[in-house]
């Protein structure tokens, strides 16, 4: 196997990693906005709380190999590469939520957390819409 095909395998071993946590992580929340006993509340945050760091260290080379695809192998630059812009967009967007999941448990330590366990039902929905149009950006490459 050359080394693109090494890349291109451990790139998708982390994203799907990295995914597990983004699919997980908002299911803690639901959890944690739901649960009345303080007991239980902490071992929801501590599992929150580890889980973030765990899906953080899997995002950094699931990056960085996404990186190495573009810059080495040269995936996306050739014309036409509209899907490849559109990838990027929503590899943005993906650190973006990811993101936004840090701050959401920045304010569950705080005990400051406002939202509902049905936003966080609709919040979990957003990672699997973000991988479902990656996908379909980079097999199908419709533009």
């Amino acid at each position: 196997m050359n080394g693109y095909l090494w890349v291109k395998s451990f790139h998708l071993l982390f994203v799907a990693s990295w995914f597990a946590g983004l699919f997980y992580l908002p299911r803690i929340f639901v959890n944690m906005a739901m649960e009345t006993d303080e007991k239980a509340n902490a071992r929801l945050l501590l599992m929150a709380q580890k889980l973030y760091r765990f899906m953080t260290l899997l995002a950094i080379p699931a990056l960085l190999l996404g990186f190495a695809l573009v810059g080495i192998y040269q995936i996306g630059i050739a014309p036409p590469n509209g899907w490849f812009h559109a990838k990027i967009l929503v590899v943005l967007l993906i650190v973006g939520y990811h993101h936004g999941c840090g701050r959401l448990l920045r304010k569950f330590e705080k005990g400051l957390n406002t939202k509902t366990h049905t936003f966080y039902r609709w919040f979990n929905e957003v990672p699997v819409v973000l991988m479902a149009i990656a996908i379909i950006l980079v097999v199908g490459k419709p533009f």
